[in-house]
């Protein structure tokens, strides 16, 4: 198996039943707390191709932040990459992260499927 990787915010009830989820399937995962470690634009980019969506899909619109930049008035995919690395918060959560392969952990249930 790929070795998994979990964009992780422990403050997120859902990213937190994401990473229980792989730990009682005894899958070794390594944690992101992207929070902490903001990944880079580039990174972002990797990321949107793995999850085969485009830049706002991976966004939680309604975070404050959000409606504060504007960002809802932004068509530029690269505009909105940049939002995120600098607004990590902005990124929605959790990501799951499998070889070229990932997945938004809402519901659960995409994890699994991910996992097999």
């Amino acid at each position: 198996m790929n070795t998994i990787t979990l964009w992780h915010n422990p403050r997120c009830s859902k990213s937190r039943a994401g990473l229980a989820l792989l730990e009682e399937k005894g899958i070794e995962t390594k944690v992101l707390r992207y929070l902490d470690t903001p990944p880079t634009e580039e990174e972002i980019r990797a990321l949107l191709g793995k999850l085969g969506i485009g830049a706002r899909a991976l966004m939680r619109t309604k975070e404050a932040i959000y409606k504060e930049l504007g960002l809802g008035d932004i068509e530029d995919e690269q505009q909105l990459i940049a939002a995120m690395a600098v607004h990590p918060r902005l990124i929605e959560r959790p990501v799951v992260i499998r070889g070229d392969k990932a997945v938004i952990g809402r519901p659960l249930e995409n994890i699994i499927e991910l996992i097999g």
